[in-house]
């Protein structure tokens, strides 16, 4: 089955209801928009669209953080994966929502987006400490020397 969603950048686009995932609480700072497709950015390409339902000009860009950070790990408590109907952590997928800042491509690994994919089910969870930024760099700067920034 599809579904018709209108975007603001990609007009109005015919997406398999597969696609679709509700988030209960909605995302940080978007509590009230629960409905979301995620839509691939290109082939081959490491990033997504979390395209609204409910809103065309409301979409962010995710990635999978462990393609740039291999090290990274999320934790969720039992509440919020009942929350998504998840019965065991391995079965869940992480995205990050990525930004660019500053002409570098950074990550809010302190606010991943864990999804259910077999009930379509996501939670933005909160990572406790200091271990993770909301802008933690994935890409640095194209052109960019990391050697020459050491005193």
């Amino acid at each position: 089955m599809k579904t018709l969603v209108n975007t603001s950048r990609f007009g109005i686009l015919n997406v398999r209801s597969d696609r679709e995932i509700y988030f209960p609480d909605g995302l940080l700072g978007f509590a009230s928009f629960n409905y979301w497709f995620m839509l691939e950015a290109a082939a081959d390409s490491p990033f997504f669209w979390l395209q609204s339902s409910q809103d065309p000009e409301l979409a962010f860009v995710l990635t999978d953080p462990c393609l740039f950070k291999p090290e990274y790990r999320f934790g969720i408590t039992s509440e919020q994966m009942k929350g998504i109907w998840l019965h065991r952590i391995e079965d869940a997928i992480c995205f990050v929502i990525v930004n660019r800042v500053d002409g570098q491509t950074t990550g809010n690994l302190a606010g991943p987006l864990v999804v259910n994919p077999h009930e379509r089910l996501g939670v933005q969870v909160v990572l406790p400490g200091d271990d993770w930024t909301t802008r933690e760099v994935l890409m640095p700067r194209q052109g960019a020397n990391p050697a020459s920034s050491q005193g």
